[in-house]
């Protein structure tokens, strides 16, 4: 609800609020660091949803190597032939996008309802479910009582009103009491939405007072930072990765749509016209890049809008 393991009152507030003495105190390990933690042998049991770390973390080869050796990997996902996946001892199926039911917040803050319009395949659950029936499995079936997702959103809105004086812009207090009927019906609605209020907040900070102290904003001060790997006599040229309009990460439910596939159907790295002719690379070349990290083949693709001195490679293929 919008508070951090920086502020030990929000701790407490939280500790209090779920009834849970023993709440973490400090932040997890970020992902590079836990897959580290993983090939080092101090994690020895994972759980990994949603996601295709295998080919998506940084070093993924050093990762792979790490989930090969876990004790337990558990993966949650929609498709069992990932590359994370297939190092998996406990495969669960996961439900997807169209299949699940719950709430969506878009980036100017508004609280949508998303129904599901295809049934559950086979044996497939949706997250909160298995996470749910784990929980109850290994004793903690207290604290994990929900049924539906207007459960938990009851919960999540309960917390961000829990000793909310306004403080804290996120308050949703108004939605704590939904039964499933209402929830089913929400309109959508921006947040905040405080205890007493009927409707949303169309804008944020229009009377001039932030959730500071002092109520005022905070401008914070940022300084450019160079690569810290730069061009040099082996390695002269620098490279950038990014996405492409039609594929979505590692491409486990996107890359099997021919109809996607057939702008950029393989690998392709983009140069300027003037390091292809240094490099004697003509369109349509296969060109093998290699860097500190490892290696790649890719099919070139010459633009003048590539900037010269940099090339670039899309990040969905492994």
């Amino acid at each position: 609800a919008h508070m951090g393991f920086e502020d030990p009152a929000a701790r407490d507030r939280l500790r209090r609020f779920w009834r849970a003495p023993r709440l973490a105190e400090r932040p997890g390990l970020k992902a590079v660091e836990l897959f580290d933690a993983v090939a080092a042998g101090r994690i020895k049991a994972l759980w990994i949803m949603a996601t295709n770390p295998a080919v998506s973390v940084p070093d993924a080869e050093r990762l792979r190597r790490g989930l090969a050796r876990c004790e337990l990997v558990v993966v949650s996902d929609v498709t069992a032939e990932t590359d994370t996946a297939r190092l998996a001892d406990v495969l669960l199926p996961a439900a997807g996008w169209g299949e699940k039911d719950g709430t969506v917040t878009n980036s100017e803050r508004r609280i949508s309802r998303q129904r599901r319009f295809r049934p559950l395949p086979g044996r497939a659950r949706p997250d909160w479910w298995i996470v749910t029936q784990v929980a109850r499995r290994m004793g903690f079936a207290a604290a994990f009582p929900y049924e539906d997702p207007a459960a938990i959103f009851r919960e999540h809105a309960a917390l961000s009103a829990f000793e909310n004086d306004g403080g804290r812009a996120f308050d949703i207090g108004a939605l704590a009491g939904l039964d499933r009927e209402a929830y089913d019906a929400l309109e959508p609605v921006q947040w905040p939405v405080p205890e007493g209020r009927r409707l949303g907040t169309t804008r944020l900070f229009a009377d001039g007072r932030f959730p500071t102290p002092d109520g005022r904003a905070r401008f914070v001060p940022v300084r450019h930072r160079p690569p810290a790997h730069r061009p040099d006599r082996d390695r002269p040229m620098l490279l950038n990765t990014g996405r492409l309009r039609d594929q979505w990460h590692t491409m486990t439910r996107t890359g099997a749509v021919p109809r996607l596939a057939a702008n950029s159907p393989e690998p392709a790295v983009e140069l300027h016209p003037d390091d292809a002719r240094r490099h004697n690379l003509a369109e349509g070349d296969l060109a093998r890049l290699r860097s500190g990290w490892g290696r790649a083949l890719a099919r070139v693709r010459i633009t003048p809008d590539q900037a010269p001195g940099q090339a670039f490679l899309a990040m969905h293929w492994n």
